[in-house]
């Protein structure tokens, strides 16, 4: 038994040395949120002025429960890929993303009053609270072909918006781009690399890839609709308009399609209530499985810590 764990123990090391090496990350300990505490000094900077603290805690909302849910759907890849550098691969990703959502997070809890630390935000809102896109929120059954596509087009869509966010007025925003921008730009490449191999592959990769991005195709829509607080924190300088982002997001996506011979879905976008969405709080069914698993322990153990 002790020799077995060992040799499994150096097989995930060197696994895990061997995607460092690959993705060309100094820090040996990339995966595992290093460098969120660069910013943590900057979560109670003030407010820019001229700028609402209730939007930007709401905005703060919105990137930040976008990270956690995509974050979260990820770690369920965990012992489920198919091969053990992917189970690595993902979890660092999900990690990643983990990291910029406690900062996001915190920085809303401190902006709208310091009531809610970033715990209370992430394990004791209701599915209504949160204000993240469904594409986060979409499960994949174990289906590895659709995690890739949603992880494509998530990460070509927050990579450009965090492209944008570096210039933001805000300085705890700009601090996650500048973290971020690092690590989304691997997420994508990641996702991209296994677009094309499992699109230009065989057959069945090929119509497996297809049909996941068909599946998560409708949800796309949203990424680009404005809501008002982006809007608002848009023409003031610290938010990004996400309508901006659309034809850069659409040229990466059709050069990947392209590489790896697959078509671009022509799936209507799924329809919305009086164009309300995520960011107005309307979700799918499948956020309430994700917040039931979440925050199980948390409610069931209010206060705990461990």
């Amino acid at each position: 038994m002790n020799t077995h764990s060992h040799t499994e123990e150096q097989d995930a090391t060197n696994a895990y040395q061997s995607l460092a090496e690959t993705v060309g990350h100094d820090d040996p300990r990339w995966a595992f949120g290093s460098g969120v505490e660069d910013v943590q000094a900057e979560i109670t900077s003030p407010v820019p002025e001229s700028v609402d603290a209730g939007e930007l805690a709401q905005y703060c909302l919105m990137l930040g429960d976008d990270a956690l849910i995509c974050s979260h759907r990820l770690s369920e890849w965990i012992s489920n890929a198919p091969e053990l550098e992917e189970d690595v691969a993902l979890a660092n990703i999900a990690l990643d993303l983990l990291g910029q959502a406690r900062v996001l997070l915190a920085r809303a809890g401190h902006v709208e009053g310091g009531q809610r630390d970033e715990d209370a935000l992430a394990y004791l809102r209701t599915e209504a609270e949160f204000r993240n896109v469904a594409l986060a929120e979409l499960g994949d059954g174990l289906d590895f072909a659709r995690a890739i596509a949603r992880l494509l087009l998530f990460s070509t869509w927050r990579l450009a918006l965090l492209q944008r966010l570096l210039g933001s007025r805000d300085p705890v925003l700009a601090a996650v781009a500048g973290k971020g921008v690092k690590e989304v730009a691997y997420h994508r490449d990641h996702a991209a690399r296994w677009t094309v191999r499992l699109g230009d592959g065989t057959p069945e990769s090929h119509r497996r890839m297809q049909a996941a991005l068909e599946g998560v195709w409708p949800y796309v829509g949203e990424l680009f609709r404005t809501s008002d607080v982006e809007r608002s924190l848009a023409a003031s300088g610290v938010a990004v308009d996400p309508a901006d982002v659309r034809d850069e997001v659409d040229a990466v996506l059709d050069e990947v399609l392209g590489a790896a011979t697959l078509t671009r879905p022509q799936r209507p976008a799924v329809g919305t209530i009086g164009g309300r969405g995520g960011r107005q709080g309307l979700h799918t069914e499948q956020l309430g499985h994700v917040l039931a698993e979440m925050q199980s322990l948390a409610r069931q153990h209010p206060g705990a810590t461990w």
